[in-house]
């Protein structure tokens, strides 16, 4: 292993109980998309108090920030996530992705002036179906950026991420509301309009290839049993292994909204809640690299345990992954049955099998740009490949 290999490892572990109490910071108080104030305060500080220059509320977005160290010819990121899920807090797992982040990036700032890169970290708010990443990439905070990085946690390690395309869209019925019993036939029933399209989107099913996945939630259903439900709304994501295939489906599933439309008499609005998810594009080598080094110091690769499905997940960094050369390996939390997005999960991301998690993402992330930055052919590769 080479020195400045070791020079990462050995600085993780200096910091490992900052890192850790970041994790359990973040885990603690748990905040929804955009909403990451004191989630994103505290990556801040952390990175302040170890000597980075942190620009706030980068891309004009409250909680996001570019945080920088040294000023090398050669620009690594770090993509610091926080936004936790509704109702069911960090079940995803972002407290261990941003102090992994924050941890890899303080060890690389160790060996920055060594291996002539510029250390940055993102702090890139609502992954969580708001498109933070998606939005900073648009308005230059990834401008200069020749390769990103962040790991993310699930129940095992895996080293490529296979995440689908997805779209993200809000639907809402308009009917008229009136007294069920007296007057049910002056009402137009909005319930019955999703009821409707959740019956089509099913039927649809049978005949959806297995590389897509459509599945919502009805948010608003109805005022008062009495009363014909004027208004429903709902929240639904149409994923595919590609934007072209997630497009495809996309248009047959709102011919199912419409369905519900049509027999109703109800007035359907349908709009995106951000710009679609990309799927990932992957660079075998990268991937190759951050396994090996993950293998390095202990971690274990399982390709035949079932549970290696989270690297299917959807990410906002499968769009910088279209002009940036990123990687997006999963770390696993050992969290036996217990899977991402649900609330076993969320209280699995601050075990002592998390902690070491943290520090070991932290280690296998730094241990993977240097070697990018100490060999000539990589340096020149990322930096040819990236294009913002």
């Amino acid at each position: 292993m080479s020195d400045h290999k070791q020079s990462v490892i050995s600085r993780v572990d200096e910091v490992s109980k900052e890192l850790l109490s970041l994790s359990h910071k973040i885990h603690a108080n748990p905040e929804v998309a955009w909403q990451e104030f004191e989630s994103s305060a505290a990556v801040i500080k952390t990175l302040s108090d170890h000597g980075f220059d942190v620009v706030e509320q980068v891309s004009a977005l409250p909680t996001a920030f570019r945080a920088e160290f040294g000023s090398g010819d050669l620009t690594v990121a770090l993509c610091a996530e926080y936004d936790a899920l509704p109702g069911l807090g960090h079940a995803c797992g972002h407290n261990i992705i941003a102090s992994s982040s924050v941890g890899a990036a303080i060890a690389l700032a160790s060996v920055a002036r060594d291996l002539n890169i510029r250390v940055v970290v993102l702090g890139t708010p609502a992954e969580e179906g708001g498109g933070g990443k998606i939005v900073m990439l648009e308005r230059g905070a990834f401008d200069g950026i020749d390769v990103a990085a962040l790991v993310h946690p699930g129940p095992v390690d895996v080293a490529f991420a296979e995440p689908f395309a997805v779209r993200h869209i809000a639907v809402k019925f308009s009917g008229k509301a009136a007294h069920a019993a007296a007057y049910p036939e002056q009402g137009v029933n909005a319930a019955d309009a999703f009821t409707i399209a959740q019956v089509a989107i099913g039927l649809l099913r049978q005949q959806l290839p297995s590389t897509v996945r459509v599945h919502g939630v009805m948010t608003r259903g109805g005022e008062a049993p009495n009363a014909i439900p004027e208004v429903t709304e709902g929240r639904w994501y149409v994923r595919a292994t590609s934007t072209k295939l997630m497009e495809e489906t996309f248009d047959r599933v709102a011919k199912c909204f419409e369905a519900g439309a049509l027999a109703t008499g109800c007035v359907l609005e349908i709009h995106d809640e951000s710009e679609p998810y990309s799927e990932f594009t992957n660079h075998p080598n990268l991937n190759d690299i951050y396994k090996l080094n993950a293998q390095a110091i202990g971690r274990v690769f399982d390709d035949n345990d079932p549970r290696i499905k989270m690297n299917r997940a959807s990410t906002d960094l499968g769009n910088v992954s279209k002009v940036i050369a990123s990687i997006h390996p999963y770390i696993g939390v050992n969290s036996g049955s217990a899977v991402n997005h649900q609330k076993e999960f969320a209280a699995a991301c601050i075990t002592a099998d998390a902690d070491q998690a943290v520090l070991d993402a932290s280690k296998a992330m730094a241990m993977t740009l240097v070697d990018i930055a100490s060999d000539p052919a990589l340096r020149e590769y990322v930096k040819g490949y990236s294009r913002p």
